[in-house]
C-alpha cells in the first residue's frame, strides 16, 4: 500500500526528539522500537564505529494522527553527515477538531517559537505555525468551523 512519511535527521538527539513527539501524539514506536547504529553488523572494508556513536538512533518510526508516519535518524558528523536545519520544510498537520489542533499546537510550540498564532484565516480554516524546540517547523490547518 502506498504511503507518505516525513523523515527527520538530527545531529545526535533523535531519541530525545522522538520521545517528545511520542509524548505529544501518543502511540508506540513501530516494530522493535528504536534501532541503534550499534546494531549494524560489522562490514568488511568499513572502519569500526566510534563507541560514542553506537547508541545513536539509526532508525525510529512513530505513527501520528493515525494517518502519517514520522521517521528519524541521527546524522553524526563522525559518519560523514553535515546537518543543516533550514526553513524549507514543514510538517503539516490537519487535525479533525479545533480542540485537538490547539492541544497539539501548544505542545509542539512549548520550548520552541510560535511563528503564526492559531487564528481563523481568509480561506476559512483555523491555521497557525510554530518551530519546535528541535528546529522542526509545523503547520496546523483545521477545517472545523467555530
Amino acid at each position: 500500500m502506498a504511503s507518505v512519511s516525513t523523515y527527520l535527521n538530527f545531529s545526535r538527539n533523535t531519541e530525545e526528539a522522538f520521545n517528545f513527539y511520542k509524548s505529544v501524539f501518543g502511540g508506540e514506536f513501530f516494530g522493535e522500537g528504536i534501532m541503534r547504529f550499534g546494531d549494524i553488523p560489522a562490514q568488511e572494508g568499513m572502519p569500526p564505529m566510534a563507541e560514542e556513536d553506537k547508541n545513536l538512533v539509526m532508525h525510529v518510526e512513530l505513527r501520528i494522527l493515525d494517518c502519517h508516519t514520522l521517521m528519524g535518524t541521527d546524522a553524526p558528523e563522525s559518519m560523514g553527515f553535515k546537518m543543516n536545519f533550514g526553513n524549507n520544510s514543514y510538517i503539516n498537520l490537519q487535525p479533525d477538531t479545533r480542540k485537538e489542533t490547539k492541544k497539539l499546537f501548544d505542545a509542539l510550540s512549548n520550548g520552541g517559537k510560535v511563528t503564526q498564532e492559531l487564528e481563523e484565516m481568509f480561506w476559512g480554516d483555523y491555521y497557525g505555525s510554530c518551530t519546535d524546540k528541535f528546529g522542526v517547523q509545523w503547520m496546523f490547518n483545521c477545517g472545523e468551523k467555530a
